[in-house]
């Protein structure tokens, strides 16, 4: 399978390190081959370098340099939200978030079910090889 992830204008893209870390970003115009000018909802546009972005498969439909409200617009028609929570990768990021919100208490609920889910696996194979056996 070829690479299709390129940098480009509308790709849409996680910020992987900083004071941004974990936030969807747009790339909205390529300063130069090391950064990028991005963009999103919630954030000021800025310049980022290119090792603190992980390219996404989701790209947005936008000219260079869009105005706020058409990148807003732009991000609501593509449903990126909801494309990228529907991902793989979106999905182990909301797993890692809700593991790391976990208290002493929770965790240790945690650990007593997969103790439970351990013994009834166990049994269940007994049981299939102890008909393997009598067969």
């Amino acid at each position: 399978m070829p690479f299709n992830r390129y940098v480009e204008i509308g790709r849409v893209a996680l910020v992987n390190y900083g004071k941004d870390y974990g936030r969807l970003v747009v790339i909205v115009d390529v300063v130069d081959q090391n950064r990028a000018l991005v963009d999103a909802p919630e954030m000021v546009r800025c310049q980022m370098n290119f090792k603190r972005l992980s390219l996404t498969d989701i790209k947005v439909d936008i000219k260079r340099i869009p105005k706020k409200a058409t990148l807003i617009k732009a991000l609501d028609e593509a449903d990126v939200k909801n494309k990228w929570e529907n991902s793989s990768w979106g999905k182990k990021l909301i797993v890692q978030k809700r593991r790391a919100s976990l208290n002493d208490f929770d965790r240790f609920k945690v650990m007593l079910a997969k103790i439970k889910r351990g013994g009834a696996i166990r049994q269940e194979l007994a049981k299939l090889k102890k008909e393997v056996a009598a067969a």
